[in-house]
């Protein structure tokens, strides 16, 4: 491996692929993508979320955020409900059917984590999600 590919953001870059493949590979039993598995996720834990919000929280464009929410409404995971003082908006709210698939992904991601994390010690993961927690906020507008 060369030097170059030991750089900061090669390696940052390099790492969120192989978690995403990870991810992805491990999802077994759910016709989800990653990409819906975020969405979905992002929706269960804030209920009633405006789809521009989503898409911000996601970092991804609105038109590309709707239409995994359309595939997310059509398998029943996932209900627009119009916003009670904006006709232009829709809240987002998780259905009974996406208790499944949220179980799912919860034991996925904390699979891909031991993985990720195999032979580190507690303090030495702490000191990674706290530089990678500060890093976060150096770069967050």
């Amino acid at each position: 491996m060369k030097s170059s590919d030991h750089s900061f953001g090669f390696l940052l870059a390099d790492i969120s692929r192989l978690l995403r493949n990870q991810f992805q590979a491990r999802l077994t039993g759910s016709e989800l993508t990653h990409a819906q598995a975020r969405a979905l996720i992002h929706i269960s834990r804030n209920p009633g979320v405006r789809q521009v919000e989503l898409a911000e929280l996601l970092n991804i464009q609105p038109i590309t955020l709707a239409r995994q929410l359309d595939q997310l409404v059509a398998s029943n995971l996932v209900e627009r409900r119009a916003h009670p003082t904006d006709r232009r908006a829709y809240c987002l709210y998780t259905l009974p059917d996406a208790e499944q698939h949220l179980v799912l992904i919860s034991a996925v991601a904390m699979e891909v984590k031991a993985m990720a994390t195999a032979g580190l010690s507690q303090n030495e993961i702490d000191q990674v999600l706290v530089a990678l927690n500060k890093i976060r906020s150096n770069l967050t507008p």
